[in-house]
Parts: C-alpha cells; sequence; structure tokens
C-alpha cells in the first residue's frame, strides 16, 4: 500500500470524494447545502453556538475529562496515566469531525486554529509506524520495550482508528490541510501491514467497526485500491474466531448472517461499513445479507422512533443451542423478533445514529426511497432526542416510556446530563451528525438531482442551483425555486403520506400520490422555474404488529415524520399519562409551541382520562368511563426539556 497520495479526487460522494462505482446515487459535496431557514438551520445553529463548544470545553478540561489530555499525555507534553474508557481517543475524533464539518459552512477561523492546535498533539502521540491508540502509548511510555497492542480485542484500537480516518477526510476537505489525514494514511497503513504479520486470531479482532467506513473513507479521498481490499478482506474474514460473540457479530462468518444481533451500536456501524463495501467494491453476496438484516430490523426489531437495541443485559436469541457453551450474554443490544419494551427500551443514541449511517448508505447504492424513510424517521426523532433543545444535556438512551415511581434504577436512568462520565460517545456522534445533516438532503447522478430530506436551504454545485423553502416537518408544503439545473428532480415522496400532489409554476404536474417513492419531474429548466409539493400531514394513530406483545392495545401519535409523546408536565394536575385513554376518532389539532427557545408543533385534543386503580399487581377494572380531558402532546425528541416526570409514547387506546 502506498505511503503517500499520488492525486486527491473529488467527484461528490461517499464523505470524502470519488464517485462509488456500484451505487445509484452520489453525496453532494461538502458545504454544497447551505441550512437557510427552519427546523434544520435551528439545529446546526445550536450544534454550531451549543454543542460543539460546550464539547471542546469538557473533552480539554483533564479535571472533567481526558479525552484531549490522554493525546498530551501520549504526546510527552505531560505526565499521568491515561482516564477514560478505551474509545475516548474515538470520541475526540467525533467532536474534531464535528467542527471540520461545521467549518466547511461557516469558515469560522477560531474553528481552524483549535483543530489545528489538536491535530498538532495527536500528531505528536502517534508512533513512527502509524500505531495510534493512547492507552496503550501511555503504557508505552511508563514501560519503554513492552508493547500491548491488540492484545485486548475489547480495547477498541480499531473503532478509534476508524473513527480518526473519517475525521481526517472531513478535515482535509474542509480545510484543504493534510496533516490529520497524513496520520490516518499512517494508521490505516500500520493496519495493513498489522493484518498481514498478524496471526489469524489476531487479524480478525474487531470490536464495534468504524474502521470499514474509515478504511472505504480514505479510498474515496486517495484513490490507493488498497485500502478498499483491506475492508472487503476484513469482513470477509470477521467470524473465524474461536471466541467470537454474537455480541460482536462474529461468532459466524458474517456472509452466514441474516438477521440482525448483538450490540446494536457494532452492528449498525458493520451493516454501514458492508454497504459502503458494497457500493465501491459489488459483492452480490454481501448484499443478499444487508437486504435480509434491513428487513429483520425494519419489520420486527425498530421502534416506530428510529431505535435500535431493546436490550440493557440479556442472553443472546442467536445461540447455536441452549447447552452451557453456547449461551452467550448480549448488552445494549438488539433481542428477538417483536421484542420491544418501552420503559426498559435501551435505543442507545448511538445505534441510532448507526441506523441513520446504514440506511443513507443504503439509499446512496440503490436510490430506493424506503431507505430515506427510515433514515428521517431516526433522525426527527430517536437522533435528536438525545440532546436537549439548547445543546447541553444529554442521553445515552432513549426510552419509549418512563415512570418516576418505577421500583428500581435502570443503569442510565435520571433525566439528561451535562457529561455521560462512565460512556460519553453519543455526544460528540450527535453533534458530528448534525453538523452532517445538510450532506444528506440531496443526492445526484447522471439523471439529476434527488431530493431526500426537506427543510429550508439552498444547493448550490456546478450542475444545481436550487432554494427550497418550506417549513417542514410542521408542515408538508415545500417549493423549491431553480436557479439552474441539468436533469431531473426527483422528489421523495415520504412513506407516511398519502395523496401528495406537485405542481411546476403553479400547473399540476401529479396528483394523489403515495408515500415511499421518489417522483420524477423533468423537464427544461429555465432560472426561476417553482417546483412545489404538498404533502397532507394529518396527525395519525399507529398501532404495532400485534406481536409486540408490550404496545398491544395501545397506539402512537405521528404527523409527519414526528413522533409525539406525552409528558406529565401537560397533564391536569395530579393526573397520570398512564391512564390516558386515545379515542380512535380523536381529532389532534396541530398548535405552534415554544419550549425554551425552541419553536416547534404540538397537538392538542380531547383525550380520555380513565379513573385511577388500586395499588395492588392486580386490581379490577374500574366500571365508570373517566372523563373527557384537554391535553398536549409534544414532539418525542423534546421530552424531559422541562424537569424530569413521566412520559409515554404508546398510549391505551379508547373504542
Amino acid at each position: 500500500m502506498k505511503k503517500w497520495i499520488i492525486a486527491i479526487v473529488f467527484l461528490g460522494a461517499g464523505v470524502c470524494g470519488r464517485a462509488q462505482r456500484h451505487a445509484v446515487l452520489a453525496r453532494v459535496d461538502m458545504g454544497a447545502v447551505r441550512w437557510t431557514k427552519g427546523f434544520w438551520a435551528e439545529r446546526f445553529e445550536v450544534c454550531r453556538d451549543s454543542m460543539l463548544p460546550n464539547l471542546w470545553t469538557i473533552y480539554t478540561d483533564a479535571k472533567v475529562s481526558h479525552a484531549f489530555e490522554n493525546f498530551r499525555i501520549a504526546a510527552g507534553l505531560d505526565t499521568g496515566s491515561h482516564s477514560g474508557p478505551p474509545f475516548h481517543d474515538g470520541d475526540f475524533y467525533k467532536l474534531l469531525e464535528g467542527m471540520a464539518a461545521t467549518y466547511a459552512v461557516t469558515k469560522d477561523r477560531r474553528l481552524d486554529s483549535m483543530m489545528d492546535m489538536a491535530i498538532a498533539v495527536i500528531v505528536k502521540c502517534q508512533r513512527s509506524d502509524g500505531y495510534i491508540h493512547t492507552p496503550t502509548i501511555i503504557e508505552e511510555r511508563k514501560h519503554p520495550g513492552r508493547s500491548t497492542a491488540f492484545e485486548d480485542r475489547l480495547n477498541f484500537e480499531t473503532y478509534n482508528m476508524g473513527h480518526l480516518m473519517t475525521a481526517a477526510c472531513v478535515h482535509y476537505k474542509a480545510t484543504g490541510k493534510r496533516t490529520l489525514l497524513d496520520a490516518a494514511i499512517k494508521a490505516a497503513n500500520y493496519l495493513e501491514a498489522f493484518y498481514r504479520r498478524s496471526s489469524p486470531e489476531l487479524a480478525r479482532n474487531a470490536i464495534c467497526p468504524s474502521h470499514y467506513m474509515g478504511l472505504v473513507d480514505l479510498y474515496r479521498t486517495t484513490g490507493d485500491a488498497g485500502y478498499l481490499s483491506l475492508a472487503k478482506n476484513l469482513i470477509g474474514i470477521r467470524g473465524l474466531v474461536s471466541n467470537g460473540t454474537d455480541d460482536n457479530q462474529d461468532r459466524i462468518p458474517f456472509h452466514d448472517q441474516y438477521t440482525a444481533m448483538g450490540h446494536a451500536v457494532r452492528a449498525n456501524y458493520l451493516y454501514a461499513g458492508v454497504a459502503d463495501v458494497v457500493a465501491e467494491a459489488g459483492d452480490d453476496s454481501l448484499r443478499r445479507n444487508l437486504d435480509s438484516i434491513w428487513k429483520d430490523v425494519t419489520e420486527r426489531k425498530l421502534y416506530i422512533t428510529g431505535g435500535c437495541g431493546a436490550l440493557y443485559d440479556g442472553v443472546s436469541p442467536d445461540a447455536v443451542s441452549y447447552s452451557p457453551p453456547d449461551i452467550q450474554e448480549v448488552h445494549q443490544a438488539y433481542g428477538r423478533a417483536y421484542q420491544l419494551p418501552n420503559e426498559t427500551a435501551h435505543n442507545e443514541t448511538c445505534a441510532n445514529i448507526g441506523n441513520v449511517l446504514w440506511n443513507w448508505r443504503m439509499l446512496v447504492l440503490t436510490g430506493q426511497a424506503k431507505y430515506a424513510d427510515v433514515m428521517e424517521e431516526a433522525l426527527y426523532n430517536s437522533v435528536l432526542s438525545g440532546v436537549d433543545l439548547n445543546g447541553g444535556r444529554w442521553f445515552y438512551t432513549n426510552p419509549l416510556r418512563v415512570a418516576q415511581a418505577f421500583p428500581y434504577a435502570l443503569r442510565w436512568s435520571g433525566g439528561r446530563v451535562p457529561y455521560i462520565k462512565l460512556s460519553n460517545c453519543c455526544p460528540p456522534n450527535l453533534a458530528r451528525t448534525i453538523a452532517e445533516v445538510s450532506g444528506y438532503a440531496y443526492s445526484v447522478n447522471g439523471e439529476g438531482v434527488w431530493v431526500n430530506l426537506y427543510g429550508g436551504n439552498k444547493l448550490e454545485t456546478a450542475k444545481a442551483g436550487i432554494e427550497q423553502v418550506t417549513d417542514y416537518p410542521w408542515s408538508g408544503r415545500v417549493k423549491l425555486v431553480v436557479k439552474r439545473l441539468e436533469g431531473a428532480l426527483f422528489l421523495r415522496i415520504p412513506g407516511w403520506c398519502h395523496g401528495a400532489v406537485v405542481t411546476v409554476n403553479g400547473k399540476l404536474f401529479a396528483a394523489g400520490l403515495e408515500g415511499g417513492k421518489y417522483v420524477e419531474v423533468r423537464r427544461g429548466w429555465k432560472a426561476g422555474d417553482v417546483v412545489e409539493v404538498d404533502m397532507p400531514m394529518a396527525a395519525v394513530l399507529v398501532e404495532a404488529n400485534p406481536l409486540v406483545e408490550e404496545d398491544r392495545g395501545q397506539v402512537a401519535v405521528r404527523r409527519g415524520p414526528i413522533v409525539y409523546c406525552l409528558e406529565s408536565a401537560d397533564m391536569p394536575a395530579g393526573a397520570s399519562v398512564f391512564r390516558v385513554a386515545v379515542p380512535v376518532g380523536a381529532d389532534l389539532v396541530p398548535v405552534e409551541m415554544r419550549m425554551g427557545n425552541s419553536r416547534m408543533m404540538g397537538l392538542e385534543g380531547n383525550l380520555r382520562l380513565l379513573p385511577a386503580a388500586g395499588e395492588g399487581l392486580y386490581r379490577e377494572v374500574p366500571k365508570e368511563p373517566g372523563k373527557m380531558v384537554r391535553v398536549r402532546l409534544v414532539p418525542y425528541y423534546a421530552w424531559d426539556n422541562r424537569g424530569q416526570g413521566d412520559m409515554t409514547v404508546w398510549m391505551n387506546v379508547s373504542r
């Protein structure tokens, strides 16, 4: 594998660059889309002004977090020991990626200088052979001549290096500076050499494999096909270890996996990485695995919020038998089909982000709207729920029901916190995701421009100039003003939509459109052409498959892509959210509201408040029908922004 780059290629796809050979779509260049007004403009502003500065302050304050201090110690700039989880390096790389993606839009020189300072320290601590992992390097400084690199398969070395690679590609594309990119290339070359010389058992070790995505990002940035080959080979040998586990998706080879299993973050990162390899190398067998696993997740294991990972802890349902040697523990994991508890749902924010990463890649690979539907569902609900509206307090888990009277404390209970000390991986992951959502809004190919997400923005590329004006997701009306465009405009009609109407320059183009597909608008475009999409956005009641035991006899409320919840803050005094029943014909009316500085749309309506019952484990049902009360539902992503209280997504249904 080359130690240097002959040329850098930018063709507008992937994180940075090269067109994906076996994919239907390509990504627009970084910075080509700028939010102008509305929902995502507000979220980007909070990310820029609050999330990133708060995380920088936390990570560079050694009294609070050693995320950056570990690099300083490893570089010999300070003394001490490593502190924090073994994936702390990756946390800091994700923060750098979010800063770089933000810089690509804002060109904020302060961000640039902050990144320069941090990168200089990171480069200084990297070994001459390219290895970089601060827990190991710090120990090597204390005990010269003794190396523990890759001795512990749970030490997250490749995970950290994968995030280094992706952050480096984003930073290079945003700034044109090679310092971090060169460090990532050295790390990738170290991995390639390590896998060639190490034992098969060591070579097959990989936990939470961000490095599959990272290696493909490097391939797209540098054009060096060795990185793509390495990623493909690592997937090929995955699962051929004697100590493999379902939790880590390596008890059996990936080629034999057709259902989602194990730790949900590791799983979704794996699936996203495989999708990257398929897009570049083409592999029908890997595609069959992905298609089967996606069907398993979306039809049997996915929460209505787009959340992934039902179990805190448990026994793997994928063991080959129930004899003691085959029984394995899983944690933060996918469970059995239709096993979707609400109060004890794990739904780690990183897993939900992994769901976005995976479905984004499947969308680019296939051009099929169903993947954009899942991506949008997760973004608006289980991803955004991971941070408060002001961008300073975070969730690790994202349950769909919370009761203050719950008789025992869950590991991650207690409301939002400014710093998740034991595992702060989610905040920087969420910050980089929000900084990069604009890159998901459009795709391109030889046929034209594909509109994947709606929001007020401007798109500027060599072949297209489009301004999008909309109050989505609070309104289903979208106006696209074309400045210039070569080819067709492909408009996504979301899966939740029924009866969409498209007009061009005020004249009807199509009506009665059902969701779950793209509509092609092709014409000879002139500057000032206006395409409008009107997607009816009524509040609807949703029920789960009856095999989902926890949701039987209950309904959730959704309006457009937004899932709603009921909080005790919006109930009459003394009334319980768990005694509310939603009439099948309930008229839930959108009401504009503000929560803090954030504008949103609540839903108000008359729901039935059932009589209070006894406190016993089992009790007779009261004969009284209860009374109708006026309540307000709020977007799920905004819950727990007004103090702790009870919350539920699923509510009793009344006929």
